[in-house]
Parts: C-alpha cells; structure tokens; sequence
C-alpha cells in the first residue's frame, strides 16, 4: 500500500514545487517593472542567500564549502551567471507564455548537448522528437506576425545556458557537496551582478523587499519539495511535472496582469511539452531494458 502512494505523493510534491518556482518566476516580473534586469538579478541574489545558507547550515552545521571540483564549479558559475541575467531579462521584458514557450525547449536541448557533452548519441526517433519541439516554438511565436525583440534572443540562450548547467550537474551532481552547488553560482551572481551596481541602481520600497524575500523563500520552499519529491517516487514521475509550471504562470499572469496566452502559443507550448513527455517516455523505456538485459 505504501508503495502504491509514492508515485501520488512524489507527482504532488513535484506539483508544489514548481507551482513555488512559478511563484518565484513571477516576482521576478513584478520586480522588473520598477527596477533594471541588472538590478533585480543582483537584488534576488542578495535575498536568495539567506535562505540558502540557512539550509546548508541546518543541515550541517559544520559543513565543508570547498569545491571537490572547483574547474567545473567555476565553468558552472560563470554559466549560472549568464544564464541568471538572460532568464532575468527575459521574464522582464516578455509575456510569461512567450518566456516558457522557450524554457521549455531545454529537455530537447540536453538531449540534443549531451551528445557532443556525454557521448549519449541522438537516434532517429529522438531525433524526430527534438525537431518537433522545436517546430512547437515557431507555431508559440509565429515568426511571420511575433515582433521579435532582445527578450526572445535571451530567452534561447537562457534555454542554452540552463541545459549547459544540467549536464555539468550530472557530471558533478554525485561527487560536489549540496552546499557547493547551491551556493557558490547565486555568490557568483551577486558578485557579477553587483559591480554593475553602482552604474544602475535605483532605491528600493518595502514592497521590493518583500517581493525580493518572498522570492528567495519560494525558491528554497521548491528546491525542498523536489528533493523530497525525487526521493519519494521515480524520475519518471516527477520529471512531467515541471510542465505544470506554465499552468501556474499563465494563471498567475492572467490574474496579476492581465496576460492572456493565443491560441498559437497554447498549442506550441501543447506541442513542446509533448515533445518534452516523449523523450522522457523514450528514456524510460531505455533505461527498463538496460536494467533487463
């Protein structure tokens, strides 16, 4: 009987914690309507760390933060940092529908990475896959009537950049101490970001304040229940429930600023996180037969 909940109890943790990453997605947007990218990237950071280091330290109060690997922890930072700056821009200056119709291509983008990366080569079938989710950005944004602007080439590259800073996860995820890989890319953000500070700052209200600290406890509230989620039941289950993000965002967006998604975006994000669900579905099926043979 036990056995049979964790599935349910994983699929609903997951659900939790990506309705909390969309809640933090979306104070992301509400602080860039009074302050620069720059700003509120550094100013996220700066509110992120309290939670992060209350976390580390809770859970080991002497807990060692040197690197294991510290080449790839700082590859891993500078792309956390550019990354961090192209999604902050992004959900700044885009409709939450037109940020995730992009975001979401990253699961194709590690397939398609991890080949020259991790020498997992592409087959036709995922392949074939690949190609039609990305057809599903072209039918979200309609290249004939979108107009194009900075926000959307920041949303590619911040897909890039995100599926870069998986693989380098999985290549350290299982030797480089939790404290290390969650700190060390929002410091190297606050650092990056900060020495543009003086050049763009601009005073903040206590509302940014509470936005800011809203943010850094939902992003903290979302990495506990993924963890526990991914503890409680397989990948398999948890991983389709990041597609509930853009059920929250769109919500979210429709009720705090009236964004509401085309009929052309919901069918291309439709098709991306079909596309998303196959390659999972692929490398389920794969991985069941390795286990067999």
């Amino acid at each position: 009987m036990t056995k049979m909940s964790n599935p349910l109890k994983g699929a609903l943790l997951a659900l939790a914690s990506f309705c909390a990453y969309a809640c933090s997605d979306v104070s992301i947007k509400a602080l860039g309507h009074g302050m620069g990218s720059f700003q509120v990237m550094f100013f996220s950071a700066v509110c992120t760390l309290p939670f992060i280091l209350g976390q580390i330290f809770w859970q080991d109060r002497h807990a060692s933060l040197r690197p294991a690997l510290p080449g790839l922890t700082a590859v891993r930072v500078l792309i956390s940092l550019l990354g961090g700056g192209f999604v902050t821009y992004t959900f700044t200056h885009l409709p939450l529908a037109q940020c995730y119709a992009i975001f979401f291509t990253m699961p194709l983008m590690i397939t398609l990475l991890a080949w020259p990366m991790l020498g997992e080569p592409v087959d036709p079938l995922r392949g074939t896959i690949i190609v039609a989710g990305f057809g599903g950005v072209l039918i979200a944004l309609q290249p004939g009537s979108t107009d194009f602007q900075l926000a959307h080439l920041t949303a590619i590259l911040g897909a890039i950049t995100g599926a870069l800073n998986s693989l380098i996860f999985r290549m350290i995820g299982h030797r480089e101490k939790s404290g290390v890989i969650l700190l060390y890319p929002v410091v190297g953000q606050i650092l990056g970001a900060g020495m543009i500070m003086p050049f763009v700052w601009q005073p903040l209200s206590l509302s940014d304040w509470q936005v800011g600290l809203q943010m850094g406890a939902l992003g903290l509230v979302g990495g506990l229940f993924i963890i526990a989620a991914y503890r409680t039941a397989p990948a398999i289950v948890v991983a389709p429930m990041q597609y509930s993000q853009i059920v929250w965002a769109s919500l979210l967006g429709y009720l705090l600023w009236g964004e509401k998604p085309s009929l052309a975006a919901t069918l291309g994000i439709g098709v991306i996180v079909a596309a998303g669900l196959a390659l999972l579905a692929v490398a389920g099926r794969q991985s069941a037969q390795l286990r067999q043979a």
